[in-house]
């Protein structure tokens, strides 16, 4: 490594070792399944012990528990937005946003909770950055079903995002275990309603993304 005269020479950062990042990894999945089952106030030891490490390497990564929820909820958050672009790959407009919506489920998607709570940092700058791109994506595939003559219109973004968040978590503190075998079941019933021909006329209006942030009812 070289360095200009009179300055001193540029410092190696080195990368984290693959176990550390193996690690965190670890930590980001067992809290995303934990905020599912429990909410984002779970005991925080109990995230590390899911996780199979111990509790310095919890506080070592994440020392706070609102670093820990920020990173599940941005980490989130991408790996929904892959769903919706793999999904708007299919032909079928129907089918992408059924394909979607289960994938979305099987991602955790109901681990987005904390940005319901008031204590969340919703105006971080990078998680409006992928707020803003999943609204896109998950706006495209409603859109395109919509235009195709596959989706009733009189459902928003926001009607969809809320009811695939509730369908895709127990009841609040119960922890159901075995709640997981009628999740794309009950979705499955919810996107046969979602389906044109219509079988009834919707009381309200649509419900948008801006709605819900206002009401603070979903992400």
């Amino acid at each position: 490594m070289t360095s200009t005269p009179g300055t001193a020479p540029a410092r190696r950062v080195p990368r984290p070792r693959a176990d550390a990042l193996r690690n965190r990894e670890r930590l980001v999945t067992a809290a995303r399944e934990m905020f599912v089952e429990f909410g984002s106030q779970v005991p925080y030891d109990e995230v590390a012990r899911r996780a199979g490490v111990g509790n310095a390497t919890l506080y070592r990564n994440f020392p706070e528990r609102a670093d820990l929820v920020h990173e599940v909820v941005l980490s989130l958050m991408g790996r929904v937005i892959e769903v919706a672009e793999r999904a708007a790959e299919e032909d079928d407009t129907f089918a992408a946003l059924r394909r979607f919506v289960h994938g979305a489920a099987d991602e955790r998607v109901g681990a987005l909770c904390p940005m319901l709570e008031g204590t969340f940092d919703k105006d971080h700058p990078d998680l409006i950055a992928e707020r803003d791109r999943l609204g896109e994506a998950v706006q495209g595939l409603v859109e395109r079903a919509q235009r195709a003559g596959r989706m009733r219109t009189d459902v928003g973004l926001g009607d969809l995002m809320v009811a695939l968040s509730q369908l895709t978590r127990p009841l609040p503190g119960t922890g159901c275990g075995s709640f997981d075998q009628f999740v794309h079941r009950h979705l499955q019933i919810f996107l046969d309603g979602l389906e044109l021909p219509a079988r009834s006329e919707l009381p309200g209006k649509a419900a948008t993304l801006e709605d819900l942030r206002r009401e603070s009812c979903s992400p």
